[in-house]
């Protein structure tokens, strides 16, 4: 029989579908596992990081099951956001008709690779019935105290004509979705106070620490910034405060300069009027660069001093593009000698350095230094402090500013509120209406939700929503008087900061989630992302968790209980960099690049993230249609660690095709075969064959190896890897009795369990086919069980036992496991090529190693 993968893929999608294979059973009574992969944004259609990211989930999933666990594997979609609009300005679309088609067509596409999804409860955030409960939730924090609104400096990016988070700027200062310039606008915006959970944040990892990997634990531990120190009031020279936050004031006599953020709300009215014009230009310069990590470290005076409170020196203030208005109260104090920034600011500006922590194997000299020293040392230069060993003296340090009242100690964290305002119209409403009489007004819960308008027309430039007169103006809650709506629409990250919660309940109208639900559920047992989200979704999630329980909603800490980071699926792009823009691969051999008047040599190959914006993107349709979902899911399993990157080759899946057609072959071959059929008695060890016995043993040896690589590891490229060469043993295997065909009988089955979580399909079918042609009824793995090895069979019962005269090797043969010392030496002793050794010499010795050899020694 030919092995036609199309017919069987569609055959066994309909299967699990009428019989309901994948839906949850919230009242079951097994062991409960709830695996989840970030859901995806319907751009289009997938792409093979998609394939990877989902495979990993699929085959977790599949494992659970067949392990008897009740599994929860939902999937929906994250489908509000820009890149809809964008499209919709392109193409003419209305945004939802654009998202609502991309959905369909990318879930088609899952649908052909048999991902295990509980499709019943499906979610899609651009839906009402979900954003309902968003803005309740925004609501929810408005009540206590946990959103507000504030005018502040922000992140706008032009070509999206919208605000971003910090977290949505790359470390180039570009969008993190369009790759263009960000620049600084200041606007009055609306802000979720996440830094209220920023200690908690951080304790929060200890009880996750066992399940997520260790950089992405960092990354969220350094974005969030605790630092321990003091906050010392300094004085401005006509004697207003002039505070600040110091983690090192074991340097604060060293301090030469004062700095204040280029964007500070007080710089300009602290300037002097002579230097006012040039901090302007400072500050229209410092937009430019301030996102960006690499950008030269630049400063003004602002024709204003700073006194000293420890010492009462007065040092020059001025306005620098390194300080964050952000972090502490926006000004720093700067010591050249010990901070390795300030030096080179200093050594710019010609700012006097003055040494305070002495090097203790070789004195320091301020004139002759090349750079800040920033070791530990001994205190010079600090009055009643000198000698002490700098770390010591920080504590004494702040104590005395304490007691003299111009300091105290401070934790201070770099964690900044979460802006969630958007302008743009493709996104979650935000629940408020202006009046002029009541001011900001909550829209009551019994309106929820503000429906977003469907009938938008969209342009470049400005929020469409502000343009529709029907959705702008209402009246106000409160007093019933004229009022306008909020325009503004939220960070699509509130929408993905709770949906893991919503899938437990997705179809619930009268709460979010049900809180029994919720607990029969959560947290997630597995969740799969890239790990480009440490700092935005899965930081957001845990936040937004945290909130939920503390309204009561969950009874647990933290959303996902283990977390894998999948590497990324790497492909070819096309570059012009000096036009920033991609070609397809086959634009690039058409040489379409020339019509655009670059030439070849200007374009840069590399290997790059696969994504639709690089053009480098695989559509899996293709490669389904003419390898099968299987080989695809195959490969992208075989190719790697599901942590580590994939190089996309086509070869590797025609090699994985090639590896599924052996399988079927041999298996078919045995399926027809009529002592194979005959086969339908249990298995008895003692009745096998040495070569049967061989071959049940090296059996388990692979259950054992597959079992362990799956649950501990999620190494499905080893117990692939282990899957081949089991179907060597078996390929090598001949059958010559009816125990044989049993044995066989036994291992295929388990080789088809073995390998289902990785390729569905083909498994599926020979499993089916192998019942019809032994019981005459078929059945299906998805209703069976994974398969156990025996600690019994994992051991050998023979060893190669190793002849020697005189220590040479004379002969190797087989010995049983169990063999005494008395019958290996007797073994040695009548063996025909030994005894050729021993022929007229005197025997004065026999020595055996237990399970390794016999060594005669004569003379």
């Amino acid at each position: 029989m030919d092995y036609i993968f199309g017919d069987i893929e569609n055959k066994w999608q309909k299967y699990w579908e009428e019989n309901g294979s994948f839906i949850a059973n919230d009242n079951s009574k097994k062991e409960k596992f709830y695996t989840l992969e970030m859901f995806p944004y319907p751009s289009g259609k997938i792409h093979m990081g998609h394939v990877s990211n989902y495979t990993i989930a699929d085959c977790i999933a599949r494992f659970h099951m067949l392990n008897g666990y009740e599994v929860l594997h939902p999937i929906g979609w994250d489908s509000f956001g820009m890149p809809a609009e964008n499209a919709a300005i392109e193409n003419k679309i209305a945004p939802s008709k654009w998202t609502l088609s991309n959905i369909e067509t990318m879930k088609s596409q899952l649908k052909k690779l048999g991902y295990s999804y509980d499709w019943s409860r499906e979610i899609a955030t651009c839906k009402p019935d979900y954003y309902k409960w968003g803005q309740w939730f925004i609501l929810k924090m408005f009540e206590k105290g946990l959103l507000y609104r504030k005018s502040a400096d922000v992140n706008w990016c032009e070509k999206c004509q919208t605000v971003l988070a910090n977290e949505q700027v790359d470390t180039e200062g570009k969008c993190w979705r369009c790759d263009n310039e960000v620049d600084i606008k200041k606007l009055e915006q609306w802000y979720i106070r996440i830094t209220d959970y920023a200690e908690e944040l951080l304790e929060g990892h200890d009880e996750i620490k066992d399940g997520w990997p260790e950089n992405v634990l960092a990354m969220q531990k350094n974005w969030i910034g605790k630092s321990y120190g003091a906050n010392i009031t300094f004085n401005l020279d006509n004697g207003e405060d002039f505070p600040i936050f110091t983690t090192r004031a074991d340097t604060v006599y060293g301090v030469t300069f004062m700095a204040i953020a280029w964007n500070h709300q007080r710089l300009l009215d602290i300037t002097t009027d002579s230097e006012k014009e040039n901090v302007k230009i400072f500050i229209e310069k410092s937009k430019k660069i301030n996102q960006r990590e690499d950008y030269e470290k630049e400063g003004v005076f602002t024709g204003r001093y700073i006194i000293n409170p420890f010492n009462n020196e007065k040092v020059p203030l001025y306005a620098a593009n390194f300080v964050l208005a952000e972090y502490g109260s926006g000004c720093i104090m700067a010591v050249p000698a010990h901070d390795e920034r300030d030096f080179t600011f200093a050594k710019k500006y010609n700012i006097p350095i003055k040494i305070v922590i002495q090097n203790n194997k070789k004195d320091l000299d301020a004139n002759s230094m090349a750079q800040a020293y920033t070791a530990d040392g001994m205190l010079i230069n600090s009055d009643k402090f000198n000698g002490l060993a700098n770390r010591d003296a920080i504590e004494k340090i702040i104590d005395y500013a304490s007691k003299n009242n111009f300091g105290k100690k401070q934790v201070q964290y770099k964690l900044r509120d979460w802006l969630i305002s958007r302008q743009r119209y493709w996104g979650n409403p935000l629940p408020f209406i202006y009046c002029d009489q009541c001011g900001i007004v909550a829209v009551p819960e019994n309106e929820l939700p503000v429906l977003l308008p469907t009938d938008v027309e969209i342009d470049v430039g400005g929020n469409p929503l502000a343009k529709i007169d029907s959705f702008v103006n209402t009246k106000c809650p409160k007093c019933g008087s004229d009022a306008k709506r909020e325009t503004d629409t939220m960070d699509t990250f509130t929408c993905s900061s709770w949906y893991f919660a919503r899938y437990v309940d997705s179809h619930n109208s009268d709460k979010a989630f049900s809180f029994e639900l919720a607990k029969n559920w959560m947290n997630v047992d597995q969740y799969i992302g890239g790990i480009e989200h440490a700092c935005m979704h899965l930081l957001y999630a845990r936040f937004w968790h945290k909130f939920m329980r503390d309204l009561g909603l969950l009874d647990t800490n933290e959303p996902f209980k283990k977390l894998l980071t999948q590497g990324m699926v790497l492909s070819t792009s096309y570059f012009d960099p000096l036009n920033k823009k991609y070609y397809t691969e086959e634009e690039y051999e058409n040489k379409e690049y020339e019509k655009d008047g670059i030439k070849k040599e200007d374009i840069v190959s590399k290997l790059d993230k696969m994504s639709k914006s690089k053009k480098n993107g695989v559509n899996p349709d293709d490669l389904i249609k003419y390898f099968g979902a299987d080989a695809v899911r195959v490969f992208i399993m075989f190719a790697s660690p599901p942590e580590m990157d994939v190089d996309w080759n086509e070869d590797g899946v025609k090699g994985s095709q090639r590896f599924l057609y052996r399988i079927w072959r041999l298996f078919i071959g045995y399926i027809e075969n009529e002592d194979f059929k005959n086969a339908n008695e249990n298995l008895v060890y003692e009745n096998l064959s040495d070569e049967a016995k061989s071959l049940y043993r090296f059996y388990h040896k692979t259950i054992k190896r597959v079992t362990v690589d799956i649950k501990e590891r999620y190494h499905f490229n080893t117990a692939i890897a282990a899957l081949m060469e089991l179907l060597n043993a078996l390929s090598s295997f001949k059958a010559n009795d009816k125990n044989d065909y049993i044995t066989l009988k036994e291992v295929m089955k388990g080789y088809l369990i073995l390998l289902n979580p990785i390729a569905p399909h083909m498994t599926e079918e020979l499993w089916s086919m192998i019942d019809i042609a032994i019981d005459g009824k078929a059945s299906a793995i998805v209703d069976s069980s994974w398969v156990a090895y025996k600690e019994e069979y994992l051991q050998e019962d023979d060893f190669e036992l190793v002849l020697q005269v005189n220590g040479k090797l004379r002969d190797r043969l087989r010995a049983n496991i169990n063999i005494t010392e008395e019958e290996a030496k007797n073994i040695a002793l009548n063996n025909e090529k030994v005894i050729q050794f021993m022929d007229g010499k005197e025997i004065v010795r026999v020595v055996y190693v237990k399970k390794k050899l016999v060594n005669v020694v004569v003379k």
